[in-house]
C-alpha cells in the first residue's frame, strides 16, 4: 500500500488507524530489538496496518515459528493476506481483546513477544485495562511486550484532547518498563519494553507522582532516553 493510501485510509477511519503515517525503519528496528525473536514459537502482533513491521519480524523469526496478527481494519487486513506470502503468518481481522480467546482456539496458551502498533490514547480506560489483562496472561514468564506511543503523547477523553501517561499506565501491569525515543519516525515516538508482567493488575487509578515514587523505589519502572 503506497504512502497515499495509507493517508487516506487514516483520514476515513483514524479511530482504526491511529497513525498518519506508516512506521520508519528506525521506529521497526526499535520495535523488535528488544524482543526474544531468534528462538520465538509464537508472537503476536497488535495493529499491524500495511505490515511495515510484519515483514521485519518475519525476516527474523525461525522457520517454524508462528507469527499472529491482530487487525481490525478489513482494508489493512486484506492487504496483509495479498501482499504477504508466509505460512507462518496468521491474519485475524478482529479486535485484539479477543487475544486469549483466538490463542486458545489455535492452541497456544502462551507467546514468546508482542508487540503493538495501536493508538491506545484514543482507547477508554476499561478498553486499556481489558486489552492490557490479556496481554500480560498471555506472556510467558519471561516474555517481552513493546508499545509505540507518538512524542505528543495525547489521549481523548469525554471529546477532549489531554496527555496520556503511558509509562504510568504500563506500570501497573509490568514490573519493568524502559522508555527510549526514535526521533526519526514522522511523529517521533516514543519506545515502551515491558517485562516481568503483573498478573491481575487492578485497573483502579492511581496519582500519577504516587505512581512514579512507588514504582521508581522498587525498580520496577526504568525510564531510559535514547535515539
Amino acid at each position: 500500500m503506497n504512502p497515499a493510501a495509507f493517508v487516506a485510509e487514516a483520514i476515513a477511519d483514524f479511530g482504526t488507524v491511529g497513525a498518519i503515517a506508516p512506521s520508519s525503519r528506525f521506529l521497526v528496528e526499535a520495535m523488535l530489538r528488544p524482543l526474544p525473536l531468534k528462538n520465538a514459537r509464537v508472537v503476536v502482533e497488535l495493529g499491524p496496518g500495511t505490515g511495515v513491521m510484519t515483514r521485519a519480524m518475519l525476516e527474523l523469526l525461525p522457520s517454524d515459528a508462528t507469527l499472529l496478527t491482530f487487525e481490525i481494519n478489513p482494508r489493512f487486513a486484506r492487504h496483509l493476506k495479498s501482499t504477504i506470502n508466509d505460512s507462518r503468518l496468521v491474519v485475524i481481522n478482529g479486535r485484539a481483546e479477543a487475544l486469549l480467546e483466538e490463542l486458545s482456539r489455535r492452541g497456544y496458551r502462551h507467546v514468546d513477544a508482542m508487540l503493538s502498533s495501536l493508538a491506545m490514547g484514543l482507547m477508554s480506560d476499561r478498553e486499556r485495562h481489558a486489552l492490557l489483562s490479556e496481554i500480560t496472561i498471555s506472556l510467558r514468564k519471561k516474555g517481552t511486550f513493546t508499545q509505540y506511543q507518538y512524542l505528543h503523547g495525547l489521549q481523548l477523553r469525554d471529546r477532549q484532547l489531554s496527555k496520556f501517561d503511558m509509562s504510568g499506565l504500563l506500570a501497573r501491569y509490568f514490573r519493568s518498563v524502559q522508555r527510549k525515543i526514535t526521533w526519526r519516525n514522522l511523529p517521533p515516538a516514543f519506545v515502551f519494553t515491558c517485562r516481568g508482567a503483573r498478573i491481575n493488575a487492578s485497573p483502579e487509578k492511581m496519582e500519577e507522582p504516587a505512581l512514579r515514587k512507588s514504582a521508581l523505589a522498587e525498580g520496577r519502572l526504568s525510564i531510559i532516553r535514547g535515539t
